[in-house]
């Protein structure tokens, strides 16, 4: 399952850098599915810290006059597991990884768990290659349309819907987790959002956090709230 040359030069040249280990690579690439020497677990915990030192640090420089609360949102958007997906989906990355095959199979190149994972630890393989600056250029390259799409702070939905419930003499809302499926490696969570009047929603994502999100955020859409 090992990447020939070919196929880490269309990766390189997807990901627009080059390297000069590609080994590093290599393991960014490895889903621990492939069952192979290394996979891609230990990079991907290195890489969410240094993209949300990289997008905390660029919105302390873009927006000097804003407070630690309003910059918060900021960032949780920027770095979210959606938001990595969602970066990999562009750049094409899951046509790129090295999986089982039953993996490949089951849609694991579009799954959007694997590829925050497989996100996070190619920014790893940048950083760990070039150091802080090539990881820095590399993330601002990909992230540069979202960054400069964030003309106002977004709104998190679980504080849009508890001040929702709160302005309306409500307790705050109920969050519970009503079913989990999908491998250990890549999990996915039900959790439903309940208020005091009975309004409910529920929502599956790769995380409890994610999917308590999106559930706040669905049940203010049935509500005409604004998240």
């Amino acid at each position: 399952m090992a990447r020939k040359r070919e196929d880490l030069d269309a990766c390189e040249t997807a990901l627009d850098v080059r390297f000069g280990d590609r080994d590093l690579l290599r393991e960014a690439l490895t889903h621990a599915s492939a069952k192979a020497d290394v996979s891609n677990e230990r990079m991907e915990f290195l890489g969410d810290r240094v993209l949300g030192l990289v997008i905390a640090e660029t919105l302390v420089q873009r927006y000097p006059g804003e407070s630690e609360g309003r910059l918060a949102p900021r960032l949780n958007a920027l770095v979210s597991r959606e938001t990595c997906a969602q970066i990999a989906e562009g750049i094409g990355l899951g046509d790129h990884l090295v999986m089982a095959r039953s993996e490949a199979q089951s849609g694991g190149r579009r799954k959007p768990a694997l590829l925050a994972n497989a996100m996070e630890a190619v920014i790893a393989a940048v950083y760990m290659d070039g150091g802080l600056h090539e990881a820095r250029a590399f993330i601002l390259s990909h992230w540069a349309h979202l960054l400069d799409a964030q003309e106002s702070a977004p709104r998190d939905p679980k504080t849009a819907l508890q001040e929702w419930a709160q302005a309306r003499g409500q307790d705050l809302p109920a969050y519970e987790a009503v079913g989990r499926s999908g491998p250990d490696h890549a999990p996915l969570f039900t959790i439903r959002v309940t208020l005091d009047k009975g309004q409910s929603a529920e929502a599956v994502a790769p995380s409890k956090r994610a999917a308590e999100r999106e559930a706040a955020r669905l049940l203010l859409d049935t509500l005409g709230g604004d998240a």
